[in-house]
């Protein structure tokens, strides 16, 4: 039997946990593979009571959680209670979304799961409780770091995933004014490198096809309305070529993102986080899918945050995270080949 996917809490207070009961729900018809919720299991009890979802949980260890499934909601426990209500972010359950997230990582790391799911975490209640990270994507970097301290950091790379288009963005959380700065050739290259090892390995695409896009409007008019492009962005995407990358730009980022436009290339590098994330969050708001690449086990998330204002209402919508526990088990399955 494949080893489960295994799936965080997230905030407490938000949606992600009755995303999970929702998702477990749509099982059989969206034929989801086997996963288990690592968390606190009575607050999946009251939030199932509270929206009226005829859904039994089974407390389990994570080897039992596959054979549960089909018949429960497997949860195997964090020693954490989460007790906020959702809707009303209380501080008192950051430790809660915090274990979770590290045990996620543990169950993996060791053997007892494929891959990680997260669910959207609240960074601003975390941050209370002394969460030293700018979101998941540095916090699972480090985690992966602790187990091999004697090998150089993982580089964390973000790629949002649908069936209509993959970005990547070169910089993720900085303030614009720091991403620009923030930028260099060796940046771009890096990434490259690990998003078209990623797509190789774990989505089977043989020759990835990288559209690298400019920074400034229009590609920067030949020097005319800036020159990073001839300065930083050309001299990767030449270095890129050298190694045998198939890659391409710098690209006009205004018109990158057409329909003809996305058929000629696989995923599409930009230079700061709007750049890459408003098009594809255009596209396929309820579908995309949050990845990140470069750590040395496969994770991916909803593309959307905890959403308080409607958590416990019974209006969220799993349709993401369905579709991350579809692409979680994608790609865990070539990466355990």
């Amino acid at each position: 039997m494949p080893l489960p996917l295994v799936l965080t809490l997230g905030e407490p207070a938000g949606i992600g946990p009755e995303l999970a009961l929702l998702a477990w729900l749509q099982r059989s018809a969206e034929k989801l593979p086997a996963f288990y919720l690592r968390g606190d299991i009575e607050l999946l009890r009251k939030r199932a009571a509270q929206l009226q979802l005829n859904v039994p949980l089974a407390e389990v260890t994570p080897q039992h959680a596959a054979s549960a499934f089909p018949e429960a909601l497997p949860v195997v426990p964090i020693g954490q209670p989460a007790t906020a209500a959702a809707g009303v972010p209380d501080g008192t359950s950051a430790a809660a979304a915090i274990a979770s997230i590290r045990l996620a990582v543990e169950d993996v790391q060791a053997g007892r799961a494929s891959a990680v799911v997260t669910n959207p975490i609240a960074k601003s209640v975390l941050y209370q409780a002394g969460f030293a990270h700018p979101g998941h994507t540095e916090f699972l970097a480090e985690l992966a770091a602790s187990q091999c301290p004697d090998q150089r950091a993982p580089q964390p790379v973000m790629m949002l995933w649908s069936a209509a288009l993959a970005v990547v963005p070169v910089t993720i959380h900085r303030p614009l004014r720091d991403a620009i700065t923030d930028l260099s050739s060796e940046l771009i290259v890096s990434t490259a490198r690990i998003v078209n090892a990623a797509l190789r390995r774990h989505l089977a695409i043989a020759t990835p096809r990288l559209a690298i896009s400019g920074l400034n409007p229009h590609a920067g008019e030949d020097g005319g309305l800036g020159t990073e492009e001839q300065t930083i962005i050309t001299p990767a995407i030449e270095q890129l070529r050298r190694e045998g990358i198939d890659a391409r730009g710098p690209l006009p980022a205004d018109t990158l993102f057409h329909d003809a436009a996305r058929r000629s290339y696989d995923c599409a590098l930009c230079m700061y986080h709007d750049q890459a994330l408003i098009p594809i969050k255009t596209l396929a708001f309820d579908r995309a899918v949050n990845v990140t690449l470069g750590l040395p086990f496969v994770r991916t998330s909803p593309d959307h945050g905890t959403a308080f204002d409607i958590a416990g209402t019974g209006r969220a919508n799993p349709s993401s995270l369905i579709e991350a526990l579809r692409l979680a088990a994608r790609m865990a399955a070539p990466a355990r080949s």
